[in-house]
């Protein structure tokens, strides 16, 4: 992993965000201590920004401040995969519903665009890319809906999302990519029955391809 620069914006949420993934694909495994010095010369960061990662991480239940300890990885289930995901759908689901009622041709322009552009990637194979297209999409079709308090509430509950995980993954890139096309086409026919199931499963699938490789790791076992 290359170093951070301490001029970047943000630090702390570039640590934390490290770490989330690494916590919910399970290079971090429940139990496990995270230790600030480590982090820190990893990252070529400060103890200050990391610190303050842990803060947030402690806030989102993913992490836990022990006596003796220090900070360790907090417990992790299947359900609680399975419950974040489907809550993440179910809203994920709603906003691009409202969406399929008033985008306009040129909206729907921008979003194939920025497809396109992620489709290619994902052939590629460069996975940070395809990282940083698949939150442009989704945050294109969140902006359209213009609901912020939903879409408040899908950015907090996608922070357990382990994109860097799913972004190397070749089967679901493939299956992101057939998903974004089918999402496309309910959003031309301004469709929000199909579209509304089509995100969903967007994100359960993503619970299900997860669930199975934690499983894999003997996660739950450990």
């Amino acid at each position: 992993m290359s170093k951070l620069s301490d001029g970047r914006p943000q630090l702390s949420e570039t640590v934390a965000s490290l770490l989330r993934d690494r916590i919910m694909s399970g290079q971090l495994r429940p139990g496990s201590r995270i230790r600030l010095e480590q982090v820190a010369e990893e990252t070529g960061l400060s103890i200050t920004p990391v610190r303050e990662a842990l803060l947030m991480l402690r806030a989102e239940d993913m992490v836990e401040l022990q006596p003796r300890r220090g900070h360790v990885v907090a417990p992790l289930s299947r359900q609680d995969i399975i419950d974040v995901f489907g809550l993440q759908g179910h809203i994920a689901g709603e906003l691009v519903a409202r969406v399929a009622t008033v985008i306009t041709p040129a909206q729907l322009d921008e979003l194939r665009a920025v497809h396109q552009r992620l489709a290619k990637a994902a052939q590629a194979r460069q996975a940070s890319k395809v990282e940083q297209l698949e939150f442009e999409f989704h945050r294109g079709i969140n902006r359209l809906a213009d609901a912020r308090k939903l879409s408040w509430l899908l950015r907090a509950a996608t922070r357990y999302t382990p994109t860097r995980f799913y972004a190397a993954d070749a089967a679901w890139r493939a299956a992101m990519v057939t998903d974004h096309e089918t999402l496309l086409a309910a959003l031309a026919a301004n469709d929000a029955d199909a579209a509304r199931p089509v995100m969903a499963r967007h994100f359960t699938d993503g619970a299900e391809r997860l669930v199975k490789h934690l499983d894999d790791l003997g996660l739950w076992t450990a």
